[in-house]
């Protein structure tokens, strides 16, 4: 066997690992590219739940109902009769009375505060 000028011999790359390199190489790229995405969207992420805690919250309204001014609501019951309780019931305002002479469910319209209705358990 000759030996190789300058005494040292020379190692040769077959052609497959050359290629290999640049795969390694894009595979690299890909992975930085990928953590700056993920480090650039945290970063968003924190940014916007900051800004949400520090914004004043506007009243939710679930559906669209006229604004209610304050008023005097009389229901004309006789003495010894109280609220039982109060309930919303679609677009009216349901008043559980209890009287001496039984309970009654009295519906009032809260935009005019009149009494639109009233259901009695016996006539």
């Amino acid at each position: 066997m000759p030996a190789a000028s300058g005494g040292a011999m020379r190692s040769t790359r077959p052609a497959a690992v050359s290629g290999e390199g640049d795969g390694v190489a894009a595979l690299k790229a890909l992975v930085i590219g990928m953590g700056v995405l993920i480090v650039a969207g945290t970063v968003t992420l924190v940014v916007l739940l900051v800004q949400r805690a520090n914004a004043p919250s506007a009243p939710r309204v679930a559906g669209a109902t006229p604004m209610v001014v304050a008023q005097d609501i009389v229901l004309g019951e006789p003495a010894g009769s109280r609220i039982g309780g109060i309930a919303a019931a679609g677009g009216a305002l349901a008043i559980w009375v209890v009287r001496p002479d039984g309970e009654r469910v009295v519906l009032v319209d809260p935009a005019s505060g009149r009494r639109s209705g009233e259901i009695r358990l016996r006539d």
